[in-house]
This record gives C-alpha cells, structure tokens and sequence, in this order.
C-alpha cells in the first residue's frame, strides 16, 4: 500500500507536499502531483500538509477517487523509476485521464 494523490490535486499543485517528503518520492507532472509507490515508504508526511485534502492513504481513497490508484501506476509505467523527484525536476506529461480531466483553475 502507499500513498496518493487525488484528483484536489489537478491544476492546484501547491508542493507543500514535495518539500515535506523525506525520500523525495513525489513527482511533478504537467497538471498534478504522482506519488511513486516503488519509493514512497508510507509515512504519512506528505498527508497531513497538503491543504487540498488531496492525498489518501491507499485504502483511505473516497471511492469516487479509486482511479488514482492506477492513474498512479500508469504514470510510472509511461515515466519509470527515476530515483528522486528533484533530480529531474517537473515532467511536463501527465497520465492520459489527468491530461483530459476538466479544468479546475
């Protein structure tokens, strides 16, 4: 199990989050954050700063927001390990159903 991060999160990116994470397992893509569940080690940081509400442990996720679990999965398919977020920076892409998602500006 891990973290996520929901859809709150699209077009709102606030990086509380990013600078909380100890192990620097929280991405940047084009329109939201994406934990990566091969690095996240489930301590809840991430959580508790957020000021969207946009993070849910796994088996804590609203059931409207179950897709974000496996929106999670396929952006690290399509991206990969790239072992730490601030080595690479923002991604400019975002997993298909995000990109599409209606605007939340």
């Amino acid at each position: 199990m891990t973290y996520v991060i929901a859809s709150p999160c699209i077009d709102k990116k606030d990086r509380a989050c990013v600078d909380e994470c100890p192990v620097d397992a929280i991405y940047e893509g084009e329109r939201t954050l994406y934990i990566n569940p091969d690095e996240c080690v489930d301590c809840g940081a991430c959580e508790v700063v957020c000021p969207q509400l946009a993070i849910f442990y796994e088996d804590d996720l609203p059931p409207e927001e179950r897709d974000f679990v496996d929106i999670q999965v396929q952006f690290f398919a399509k991206v990969g390990n790239l072992g730490g977020a601030s080595r690479v920076g923002p991604l400019g892409y975002d997993e298909p159903r995000v990109a599409d998602w209606p605007s939340q500006a």
